[in-house]
């Protein structure tokens, strides 16, 4: 599949579904064929430190936790969603001190492409200084949500249309410049000139697209952001930290 496939298809996606679930939530799963595996280069934690220590990559996304935890949970995420900024809000600060310090649950966070150009951006931005960085810049940009959000839907959509059809080198570069994301990097200590080569980047642009094709392959119930996947299984209709919960602690049992 091309990028201006993909991201035509995206589109689609966010034009038939948002970034949520909806319908009513309740606690069935649906199997999935997931293809997403781990290079563990750290495997225990560092001195004085926790299992929330340990960040490995893994071919579509990024592990925190013992990579031999008992419960390994997937999240599908897009950072552009206001779904998933909630669950970062709600869900991820209990998940990480109760389960994931301790060792009971590994968290994978595979970013998604549901709102096309926007996320394949942000996506850039958030894996650009690489393993021990995602997660610390990911939670600061679901916090600046609103604001780098904001820009683009403020943006003429003349503009954006010019963006979108520029060589795909240059969409996300310019697109990133839209959101003001460069110097929300910069202040974070990302570099503007390693950003924009992160946002240039063809085969990160690619490894972008594929991620969120294996996505699609894996699960093909999968409906849109922010879903999860306990132990290969994703669970179906559950968009939220309180319906997760008692599936987390079903598990750790």
């Amino acid at each position: 599949m091309t990028i201006r496939v993909f991201l035509a298809s995206a589109a689609a996606v966010l034009a038939l579904a948002g970034c949520n679930k909806g319908g009513n939530q309740n606690l069935d799963v649906a199997a999935g064929n997931d293809t997403s595996t781990v290079t563990v280069t750290q495997a225990n934690p560092p001195p004085g430190g926790t299992w929330a220590d340990v960040v490995n990559a893994t071919s579509d996304g990024y592990m925190m936790g013992n990579p031999n935890a008992k419960v390994k949970l997937v999240e599908i995420g897009s950072l552009s969603c206001p779904h998933c900024r909630l669950f970062e809000q709600e869900g991820s600060p209990i998940l990480v001190d109760k389960y994931v310090k301790t060792g009971q649950v590994s968290w994978e966070f595979r970013p998604y492409v549901i709102h096309g150009a926007i996320d394949v951006a942000a996506n850039l931005i958030a894996r650009c200084n690489g393993v021990k960085t995602f997660f610390p810049m990911s939670k600061a940009m679901y916090a600046d949500q609103p604001t780098w959000m904001g820009k683009y839907e403020a943006a003429p959509q003349d503009k954006v249309q010019q963006i979108q059809n520029l060589p795909t080198n240059q969409i996300f570069v310019q697109m990133a410049s839209l959101m003001g994301l460069q110097d929300w990097a910069a202040a974070r200590g990302l570099p503007q000139a390693k950003s924009n080569q992160c946002l240039s980047d063809q085969k990160m642009i690619e490894h972008e697209v594929q991620a969120s094709a294996n996505v699609n392959n894996d699960y093909p119930d999968f409906q849109g952001t922010p879903a999860f996947v306990i132990n290969g299984t994703m669970a179906k209709d559950v968009a939220g930290w309180d319906k997760l919960l008692p599936l987390i602690q079903a598990a750790v049992k």
